[in-house]
This record gives structure tokens, sequence and C-alpha cells, in this order.
């Protein structure tokens, strides 16, 4: 078997707690399956700027150049919140990182056991079974990529601009990682856009419908338009299988998914780009969907299943090990809804466990 290399980006205040345990996980499942783990930890977000003055310094890039995959904790607080909007930790480190490696695609489940429903904000009769869903988001281009400038005008008062742009290739790229996406589930998928509005979102719309006609006609596919979307999931989550959008929408969209499905601590993701690793395989950034939760941070009490799920989806994406990525989420799984040990985030007032004790537990589950 050949050797797994990434880079482990654990980042700030829970991002080194829960990167321990999902670290621990994954040495565990190495042992078990025959497999060789090198990787290399690197700072990156507050702790890249307080150990190298930078968000995303040179040498942690350079690591992960030499990787085949990286896997993340999470980035700012705070600490640095004063600085200015271009070299804080969030917009310094993953902007940088998503365009250096052109992971241009992100991959967000949308998972509730039904066991945890409980932990939703929508009532228990909406999601009798849980929540099953995968949000798909374009993630190197749009307005968060686009040009963008700060003037003053003859009067006075300020201006600001940020431009939102597409190109049709951007956007069939994205379809197509939607589409293979929705070929693994139910075949059903949904492109959200604003194309009552934005020019951005007919060309957005018009290629969408093109691409899958002439590539995958034999996918449902549908259009409804952002607004819609974000009352419809918290109307019915489960009415969408796969959906799929572009950046800023995507990013709101797949928040909303994340609390709809209960604790951000249960929420994983994978962006994958173009760059293909050692392996053959998509190099992939995985992460948890929630932040750095600096209200707890050295409790010990920080939920690690987030950061256990994305290594999995390291472990299938990246390095094409789907079997052993299925085992790890089948041992969460078996964590939290039959052994009944949960974080303090999914106790519902039942005894909680701290973070150490959760990894542990999934790995006795191994």
């Amino acid at each position: 078997m050949p050797t797994l290399k990434f880079a482990v980006l654990s980042g700030d205040y829970i991002g080194p707690e829960v990167m321990t345990e999902a670290l621990r996980v994954l040495e565990h499942v190495a042992k078990k399956e025959n497999l060789t783990l090198s990787y290399q930890h690197a700072d990156v977000g507050g702790a890249g700027i307080d150990n190298h003055g930078k968000a995303l310094p040179d040498s942690t890039l350079a690591t992960c150049q030499q990787a085949d995959a990286i896997l993340f904790g999470s980035v700012g607080g705070p600490k640095w919140e004063k600085l200015p909007p271009k070299e804080q930790p969030e917009r310094a480190a993953l902007l940088p990182l998503r365009k250096a490696f052109n992971l241009f695609a992100n991959i967000r489940p949308g998972l509730l056991y039904k066991d945890l429903a409980d932990a939703s904000p929508l009532k228990s009769e909406r999601i009798p079974n849980g929540i099953d869903i995968v949000c798909i988001r374009e993630l190197t281009g749009g307005i968060y990529f686009g040009a963008k400038s700060t003037i003053t005008l003859e009067n006075g008062e300020q201006q600001a601009t940020d431009t939102m742009v597409y190109k049709t290739s951007e956007i069939e790229r994205i379809a197509e990682a939607a589409a293979q996406t929705a070929r693994t589930r139910s075949k059903k998928i949904c492109s959200v856009d604003k194309a009552n509005v934005l020019e951005t979102s007919v060309l957005w719309r018009k290629t969408v419908t093109a691409y899958f006609a002439k590539n995958h006609p034999d996918l449902a596919l549908s259009h409804m338009y952002v607004d819609n979307a974000a009352m419809q999931l918290a109307r019915d989550p489960n009415q969408f299988d796969v959906l799929f959008t572009e950046n800023m929408f995507g990013d709101i969209l797949s928040d909303e998914m994340a609390v709809i499905c209960g604790s951000l601590g249960m929420m994983s993701s994978a962006s994958l780009g173009t760059i293909q690793n050692s392996h053959g395989k998509p190099f992939g950034l995985f992460e948890p969907a929630g932040g750095t939760a600096p209200d707890i941070a050295g409790k010990g009490i920080a939920n690690p299943c987030a950061q256990i799920l994305s290594a999995a989806l390291m472990f299938r994406y990246s390095f094409g090990l789907d079997a052993i990525a299925a085992k790890i989420e089948a041992a969460v799984r078996k964590t939290v809804t039959v052994d009944l040990v949960r974080t303090g985030d999914i106790a519902f007032g039942k005894p909680a466990v701290g973070t150490k004790a959760m990894a542990d537990a999934i790995i006795k589950n191994l």
C-alpha cells in the first residue's frame, strides 16, 4: 500500500484539539489496515500570523505543495479581528489556498442522524428520518474572487464595489462535479441561481441546462432561485438530494444547511480541484464546517466528529480508500446513535463526554 502523505494545518483555538483526536483515529485505522501515514504539521491562520507574520506562511504553502492532500482545522478568532480585512486569518489563509491548488468544488454533506433529530431547530415531524443531502459550492469564482475597489466620490461619500464574474468553463466544471456526486446517490440534482436578476445567473442557468442535456440527460435536473432555496431548506430539506450553486450563494446555503442539521461539530467538508496527486486522485483540502469556537477552546469539550469525518473524506477522495472511509463514518454513527456517547453540543441534557473520550469511543468502534 503506498504511503498516504498529507499536510496537517490545525489552525487556531479548538483546531489543534480536535485535530489531535482525528489523527489518533487515523493512526489507529492505519495500523489496522496496514497503511503508512506520512504527515507534516504547519502553521496557518492566527498561528501563522503569530509565528511567521502572515496567515499563510511560505513554509506552510511549501509543505502543502509537497503533500497529496491537506487536512485543515479552523482559523480565526477575536485575537486577530482588529487586523485589516485582507490580513485576517480566514481571508488571508483559506482564499489563497483555494487559489493555489485550484480547489473549485466544495462538497459539504448535510447529514443528521435520525437519533440526533433533537439537535435540529426544525420540528421532528419535518425530518422524521433525519436529513441526508449534499451541497456543492463553486469555490474559486464569483464575487469573492472578482475585482474589488473602494473609492471616494466627489461629494466625499465612499463607494465600494465587488465584481461577480463567471465563465462558461467554470460553470461547466462545477456542474460536472455535481453530476458525479448525484450519480452516487438518487440521480436528482437542483441548481440554485438568481437568474431573474443577475447576468451571471442567467449564464449559469443557460450553461447548466445545456451541459446536463448534452452530458447527463438521465439525471433529474431542476432549477431554483436562491431565496426560494433558502426557504425550502428550512421548510423541507429532504426535498433536495444534491444541490449546487455559485460561490456566495453556496457559502450562505451550506451554512444554513449545517444549522438545520444540528451541530456544526458533526459537519465535514471536502474542497477538490483540478490537480491530481501522486495517487492519481484529486488534491483536496478537508475541513470541518464549523469555526474555531474560542469560547470553549482549551476546555477539552469540543466535538471532534467533524474533523474525524473530514479525515474520512480525505481517505475517500484524495486516496481512493472508500471502504476505509466508510468504516470511519460507520464508527462515528455507532458511537453517537447506538452507544450514545456524545459531546455537550449533541448530548441534549444527558451526561456528556469530552473531546478525547469521544475519540476513544470512536476508536473502540473501529
